[in-house]
């Protein structure tokens, strides 16, 4: 009869707990959709503000801007972290075109890679080497390449349905293209668009030209899609075509920029931190409303959905909005060092890093008991149609959180459309849908908030 007992209070216990969160999600998912203010936040971020690229001025706007935010929430601490990042300009709009012949030209779109060298006054026109990898460069050797512009053409693998597998399959041709074909004296490099879709929108991102000496490095740019495949199709009826192109960009004195964090002070845990973040900084081409001002916003929503529905934390839960993801890193490498040396103890961190697309669920890095906690609550997501809960990556700024016991997650929007946008022109408001943005921030608070009830497991 006691066991009965026990087993009778086990499952009544069991049966409330998981009522009692789903009504605290529902509550979270009414207050973002019927009440949310991510997507205003947002459209002041992209429109009056625009692309956010380190060191900037917009960017300090953007830090003005967003503690501003933070500080109207009534949080218990909002305060600036200084850290020093590098300050790259583009300059004047790049140029290109394919010369076919004497005086017979057509012009193609491009755009210089952040961190690009110039090209120098009167830009550079040489023949094309056309490869598919950076291995294919040693096989042709110096005596093919020297005095040539090598053209990176392999693009993302479209049958991978995880397009972030398909864009890992190809970046190493932008981040390490130019460092690795001025070994063989290519005078430039031009890299096909880290993009899907076949259109005119160059697509920049970082590159690294490693320990190459300064005077020895070559300027890089990426092609549009289009263009690559024209510049690929005619080389195949004229080898000996010219390619120009004129990059305008330097790169200047590293400047202070900030870090933007606000926090929620833990009720009896207050010592355990969880992170929730974005980057703030973004490329310049377009407003970085989807990379990443998407995360920044709903990260900041994060908060006010815990303080507006009554939900007393645990633990600490803080927002940090990073500076310089795209080109250095520089604001998660300072955060997670300044954890270190006071000390703090980051028990869970969440980033929002791939766009605001409609959530499809999360991927955690982290120990495998913690995985499966993760994977029990997935029936309290079904009825907003998150469902993926799988081993992965989080995100580059909470990256260097990474410790033994800490959870780590990151939101999976659906990547379908993301890399249309990705670090080009049209990466801009307009493309960014209000409820999509929305269901993203309650499913951020709403996985916060069961690590928060429930707490790590520590192995």
């Amino acid at each position: 009869m006691k066991k009965l007992f026990v087993f009778i209070f086990f499952i009544t216990t069991v049966a409330f707990a998981q009522n009692e969160d789903t009504e605290q999600l529902r509550e979270f998912y009414d207050l973002a959709l019927n009440e949310g203010q991510s997507y205003e936040w947002l459209r002041h971020l992209s429109n009056r503000i625009g692309g956010r690229l380190s060191g900037s001025v917009e960017a300090q706007q953007a830090v003005d801007y967003t503690k501003r935010q933070l500080d109207s929430l009534s949080l218990d601490r909002v305060w600036l972290q200084p850290v020093m990042v590098p300050k790259w300009v583009r300059g004047a709009p790049e140029f290109a075109y394919i010369e076919t012949a004497p005086g017979v030209t057509n012009n193609v779109p491009i755009c210089a890679l952040g961190g690009s060298v110039a090209t120098g006054g009167r830009g550079i026109k040489a023949k094309v080497i056309e490869v598919q990898s950076i291995k294919e460069l040693e096989t042709l050797g110096k005596e093919k390449i020297s005095g040539n512009i090598v053209f990176f053409n392999r693009p993302m693998n479209a049958s991978l349905i995880n397009t972030f597998q398909a864009y890992s399959g190809c970046v190493d041709q932008r981040y390490a293209g130019a460092a690795e074909a001025g070994k063989y004296e290519a005078l430039g490099v031009i890299v096909r668009s880290m993009n899907l879709r076949q259109d005119d929108f160059p697509h920049t991102g970082s590159m690294s030209y490693g320990d190459t000496p300064v005077n020895e490095r070559i300027p890089a740019a990426a092609i549009s899609t289009n263009g690559a495949d024209f510049l690929s199709a005619t080389l195949k009826l004229n080898s000996e075509l010219n390619f120009f192109f004129k990059l305008n960009c330097r790169q200047l004195e590293d400047v202070e920029s900030f870090n933007v964090i606000g926090e929620i002070k833990g009720s009896t845990k207050p010592d355990e931190i969880m992170v929730v973040g974005g980057h703030l900084d973004s490329w310049d081409l377009g407003d970085g409303s989807h990379d990443d001002g998407a995360g920044c916003v709903q990260s900041i929503e994060v908060l006010r959905l815990i303080k507006k529905s009554g939900y007393k934390p645990q633990r600490t839960i803080r927002t940090v909005l990073f500076m310089n993801e795209e080109n250095g890193l520089r604001g998660g490498n300072e955060y997670a060092k300044v954890a270190k040396t006071k000390n703090e103890k980051h028990v869970f961190g969440l980033e929002s890093d791939a766009g605001g697309f409609t959530p499809r669920g999360f991927s955690f890095d982290c120990s495998d008991a913690n995985l499966k906690q993760a994977q029990s609550w997935a029936s309290l997501f079904e009825p907003y149609m998150v469902h993926l809960f799988v081993k992965g990556g989080s995100g580059a700024d909470i990256g260097p959180l990474k410790e033994d016991g800490i959870v780590l997650a990151g939101l999976r929007p659906d990547s379908q459309r993301y890399f249309d946008h990705h670090h080009a022109e049209n990466d801009t408001f307009e493309h960014v849908n209000k409820r999509e943005l929305e269901l993203g921030a309650a499913a951020m608070t709403s996985l916060i908030y069961l690590f928060d009830k429930y707490g790590i497991i520590s192995e």
